[in-house]
């Protein structure tokens, strides 16, 4: 059933491109009600307007927290235009039907984001506004609800096609926005509440997420994808695309892993190489090029296809040894002219810049079906001060140092991991197996084909402790001479004993890092 407009009320804290509606409210004899700096703007614009007091005949108060909660304002959104009682009621008041209501909110989530002050973002927590939203929404048979500047083409393609009037779909369309918009505000303001008394998993949980884009398919291209930014700044991730096709769903999925990763390596220039959300390679180096080489290097049968995230500045040096590779993604915290001039000719390849990134710590969430779990970020970064050596080898200085390098690179592989280093670089990495047995062997693999010169004396890290001597046995013989695991089995003591007759050294961290 297509309604006719006659009382719009109009209320934005943003009026950017308000004049558009304007401009069809007048050719169609749409009345407006507005307050404060609304009712200004439009009376500045020269068109007619009632201003909120007026047409209820009840000046705001407290500062302007209580103006459009007001009887005749809310009657005129809420009642059935087709109930008799209610007909009679609205009559009898003297209360004119509200038809249309164009409304967004204080900006609560830009507040937050640039003020630490508690006072100044709770007077920022929108009462009115919403209150009005929920009532046209829920009364959309009658009313139609605006929340999104956006939407203001639409409403005037509806008003255009319609003489005036609006269809029932576009109601009901714009009331599903409208509740999605509350929700979503809502959410905002709870988890702030959560975030200032640290509440880390309270009684009722709600996620908020703004839609940066569709995505062209999901993980298959069966199915589909959208991109959401769960954040106060929800129009940017914070990284800046400068060239090559759009970013898909596992392109995504592999970059946030690569940007995981690189977070924790601090100080020297560091590269991480990621397939299908696995490290393939890292390395940590004083000179970019070396790192870059290194990390490639590790398992470069992997990295074809693959992203790599580097935190720092690309030059044509290290540009020239991209473009030697086929890969999906290039990760860096900036790039130089010549750089970006040689990658370029890549077509395809997605150039991301990372320079203004900022890594914010948010909780871990794995959804199925109707339930979720949420966990805190995996931030534990175990420090050499903390490792206990448990053989009667004892570690260097300088073996400490990458003995603490490789096991804290192991928490960003898949379970069961085992993590082979050497210099400051990964040459082999087995996840993702259901035994550790299984990831000890692909590790040794992986090295014996890529850099078996560098297996020799190599450090290994597991994630978890090893129950029996198997998977030792598999890395001693390769080489290895330093193992590095939480221990915490009720085998530790003979695994220790395994470790002194082989002469190799051997340290307990206490903590594992389990990733699944």
């Amino acid at each position: 059933m297509n309604l006719k407009i006659k009382n719009a009320l109009v209320s934005v804290s943003d009026k950017e491109n308000i004049i558009s509606l304007l401009k069809i409210f007048k050719k169609y004899k749409i009345k407006i009600i507005s307050s404060g700096g609304t009712y200004k703007f439009i009376k500045k614009l020269g068109y007619d307007c009632t201003e909120l007091s007026k047409y209820t005949g009840f000046k705001e108060m407290l500062d302007g927290r209580v103006k459009t909660l007001h009887p005749k304002i809310h009657a005129g959104i809420l009642h059935d235009r087709q109930n008799k009682s209610h007909k009679k009621q609205m009559s009898d008041k003297k209360f004119p039907s509200i038809d249309l209501i164009v409304v967004n909110f204080y900006p609560f989530q830009k507040v937050v984001m640039k003020s630490k002050n508690s006072k100044n973002i709770i007077e920022n927590i929108d009462i009115g506004g919403p209150t009005m939203v929920r009532a046209a929404a829920k009364n959309f048979k009658n009313v139609t609800i605006v929340t999104n500047k956006n939407d203001y083409k639409p409403l005037i393609g509806e008003l255009e096609k319609n003489k005036g009037k609006t269809s029932f779909s576009f109601r009901e369309y714009m009331s599903s926005k409208a509740f999605g918009l509350t929700a979503y505000y809502d959410s905002m303001i709870a988890n702030w509440f959560n975030s200032k008394l640290d509440i880390q998993f309270p009684e009722r949980k709600t996620i908020f997420g703004r839609k940066l884009t569709n995505l062209r398919y999901g993980e298959n291209p069966h199915q589909k994808s959208s991109i959401y930014i769960n954040d106060y700044d929800d129009k940017n991730l914070g990284f800046k695309q400068l060239h090559g096709k759009e970013l898909s769903y596992n392109n995504f999925n592999d970059l946030y892993a690569g940007l995981e990763v690189l977070q924790s390596l601090k100080g020297k220039a560091a590269t991480v190489v990621i397939k299908h959300a696995n490290p393939c390679g890292i390395s940590t180096n004083k000179k970019p090029l070396d790192s870059f080489k290194n990390a490639f290097e590790c398992d470069p049968v992997s990295a074809f296809g693959g992203v790599i995230a580097c935190n720092y500045k690309i030059n044509k040096s290290i540009a020239n040894e991209i473009t030697k590779n086929f890969l999906e993604v290039i990760l860096s915290k900036g790039f130089d002219k010549e750089s970006l001039k040689i990658l370029k000719r890549k077509k395809n390849l997605r150039i991301i810049d990372i320079s203004k990134f900022k890594y914010k710590n948010h909780i871990s969430i794995k959804s199925f079906d109707g339930s979720f779990l949420i966990q805190n970020k995996n931030n534990k970064m175990v420090k050499r001060k903390e490792l206990r050596c448990v053989t009667k080898l004892k570690p260097t200085r300088q073996e400490l140092a990458e003995i603490e390098f490789a096991f804290n690179i192991c928490k960003y592989v898949k379970s069961n991991a085992i993590v082979l280093s050497n210099n400051f670089s990964t040459i082999g990495i087995g996840g993702g197996q259901p035994s550790r047995v299984d990831s000890c062997k692909i590790a040794i693999q992986k090295a014996r084909k890529f850099q078996p010169r560098k297996i020799s004396n190599a450090i290994a890290a597991s994630d978890a402790f090893f129950p029996f001597s198997d998977g030792l046995d598999i890395l001693i013989k390769a080489g290895v001479k330093i193992i590095i695991q939480p221990g915490g089995s009720i085998r530790d003591k003979e695994i220790i004993s395994y470790a002194n007759k082989a002469k190799i050294k051997m340290l307990f961290t206490g903590v594992r890092n389990f990733y699944h």
